[in-house]
C-alpha cells in the first residue's frame, strides 16, 4: 500500500513583521502576580503586583511592577516586620537594586512611617536612600526634609537637608535625661 498526502497552499500574508526588542518588551508578563521569596532557606519577603513584566533579556535585565507594587517583610516566625506600598516599582537584577516610585509608603518593624515619592533600595550596600521630598512620623513626632539614607531595615537613618517637622515637648525632666540628678546619689 502506498499513501500520498500532497497539499499546496498560499503564503499566508496576515502575518506581520515585527521586530523584538528586548529593551521595551517583556518576555513576561504576569497578572496579579504574589511571590514568596526565601534567604538562607527562610521566607524573608512577600511581593504582590498588579502587574508583573519580566524584562530578562535585556542590556540590564529587571522588572517593572507598573500598575501597584506592595512589600512585606518577614521575622523567623513569619510575622511582619516591614512594609512597602507604591505606585510603581523596578528591580535591577545585576545591581540588585529596586526603585521604589509614586506614593511610597513604608512601615519599619518599630512602626515608625515614611513617605516620599521615591526610594531606592541598594541591597548589595544594605542602603536605602533618596533625594527627594520625605516625611518621617514617629508617633507623635514628625520629621520632613529633602534626601534620605537609611540601612535596611530602616531603623537608622537620617534626613540630608532637613526643613520642617514636629517636636513634641514635654515639661521636667525625662528618667532617660542624661543631665538629670539624682537626689540620693549627692551626699
Amino acid at each position: 500500500m502506498f499513501l500520498f498526502i500532497g497539499s499546496c497552499g498560499k503564503k499566508d500574508e496576515n502575518l506581520i513583521n515585527m521586530k523584538f526588542d528586548p529593551e521595551t518588551m517583556p518576555s513576561m508578563v504576569t497578572d496579579s502576580a504574589v511571590q514568596l521569596i526565601s534567604d538562607s532557606g527562610r521566607t524573608r519577603y512577600k511581593i504582590a503586583a498588579n502587574v508583573w513584566e519580566v524584562y530578562d533579556k535585556a542590556k540590564e535585565p529587571f522588572s517593572y511592577f507598573p500598575k501597584g507594587f506592595y512589600l512585606e517583610r518577614f521575622d523567623d516566625r513569619f510575622n511582619v516586620e516591614a512594609t512597602v506600598i507604591a505606585d510603581t516599582a523596578w528591580h535591577y537584577n545585576a545591581k540588585s537594586l529596586w526603585r521604589i516610585k509614586g506614593n511610597v509608603e513604608v512601615k519599619n518593624m518599630q512602626g515608625h512611617e515614611f513617605k516620599s515619592d521615591e526610594l531606592f533600595w541598594d541591597q548589595k550596600t544594605a542602603k536605602i536612600y533618596s533625594d527627594k521630598y520625605i516625611e518621617i512620623k514617629r508617633g507623635a513626632l514628625e520629621l520632613k526634609g529633602y534626601g534620605f539614607e537609611s540601612n535596611q531595615q530602616m531603623t537608622d537613618y537620617r534626613i540630608m537637608r532637613p526643613h520642617d517637622g514636629k517636636l513634641p515637648f514635654e515639661e521636667g525632666p525625662d528618667a532617660t535625661d542624661s543631665l538629670q540628678l539624682q537626689s540620693d546619689s549627692v551626699q
